[in-house]
């Protein structure tokens, strides 16, 4: 059986078993108990945590870092909010020459700080590491406290490991969470599914970031094996890197490749790297609208990116790319 076929297979599996675990949605036009605003988008209960986000989240890492109008970029900020888009996502490292992610979504948030679920990231793998991060960030968002303060990029078994030693990342990242500095903690990776299998079943982590299956190079099975492992634990579960096939597959259209993320079982949220206004009001539309993806239609979708999975002509998908070069 070739490739191909194996993929076409499980992922119609994967369609199929939706039904018996269906992301538990919040319905359209509710303010959370936290106050945020989701303006008539569809939002998803973020597992155990409790909150309520948009099932699209804005992406503020290389394509936002690319905008280099500082009024442009801070335009689509506050257009993602008009728009009910309130769950920002960024890292400690998200930068581009003179350009810091969090530095530009400060300056918003110094007016309308309450209005957003604000979630950040850090690379330390140590405590004290992790604790100058963390005063960096809250210096450039220019707040007290974050929603969702994740590891970023678990990379592998190894890594792990890293993280639990005593005086490791997870020492501060728990003391932060216990000092409601940070309301959840979770994680990111994109290319171990067994380490990030590992980190949800390990330690009691409220979320999971994780990218589809893009990475040539990846060990295992993202949808199948690492997500399952989170959605037993009751975890919030994200998704990156879905729009990403378009760069180098004619014919897919980006609101497909948003549809096929949020048509999988158990996943709550993609986010949508965002680098313009058009990019904003495209998906609030696609939301808006939204209707999951038939077994067919994830079908025919999955011959269209069988190039895209054959391929690694983007820095993204080669051995030894950092998250921080892109989201």
């Amino acid at each position: 059986m070739s490739r191909h076929q194996i993929r076409r297979r499980d992922f119609l599996k994967t369609v199929a078993a939706a039904a018996a675990g269906a992301v538990p949605l919040a319905g359209k036009g509710k303010i959370p108990a936290s106050g945020f605003d989701a303006k008539g988008l569809p939002t998803a209960l973020l597992g155990k945590t409790g909150a309520t986000v948009p099932r699209i989240g804005i992406g503020l890492g290389s394509r936002f870092c690319a905008v280099e109008d500082e009024d442009k970029a801070l335009e689509i900020l506050e257009t993602a909010l008009d728009h009910g888009f309130f769950y920002w996502d960024t890292a400690h490292d998200y930068t581009n020459k003179t350009i810091v992610s969090e530095e530009r979504i400060g300056r918003i948030l110094a007016r309308r700080r309450n209005e957003v679920f604000l979630a950040t990231k850090f690379e330390a793998r140590t405590h004290d590491g992790v604790m100058r991060h963390l005063e960096e960030s809250l210096k450039r968002l220019h707040t007290d406290h974050i929603d969702l303060y994740q590891v970023h990029l678990i990379a592998s078994m190894a890594d792990l490991d890293t993280l639990g030693l005593q005086g490791g990342a997870l020492d501060a990242l728990r003391k932060i969470k216990d000092q409601k500095i940070a309301r959840f903690i979770g994680f990111s990776g994109h290319s171990d599914a067994a380490a990030m299998a590992e980190a949800a079943r390990r330690h009691d982590f409220d979320t999971m970031l994780i990218a589809l299956n893009h990475y040539e190079e990846r060990k295992g099975d993202l949808e199948g094996g690492a997500i399952p492992a989170a959605a037993a634990r009751k975890m919030g579960i994200m998704i990156i890197k879905s729009v990403r096939p378009r760069e180098t597959v004619a014919g897919l259209a980006a609101a497909d490749l948003i549809r096929y993320a949020l048509t999988l079982p158990l996943v709550h949220s993609a986010v949508v790297g965002t680098d313009s206004v058009d990019v904003v009001r495209k998906n609030a539309a696609l939301l808006r609208d939204f209707r999951p993806l038939s077994p067919e239609e994830m079908s025919r979708l999955t011959v269209k990116l069988e190039p895209f999975f054959a391929g690694a002509s983007l820095p993204w998908m080669r051995p030894g790319y950092r998250d921080g070069e892109g989201c």
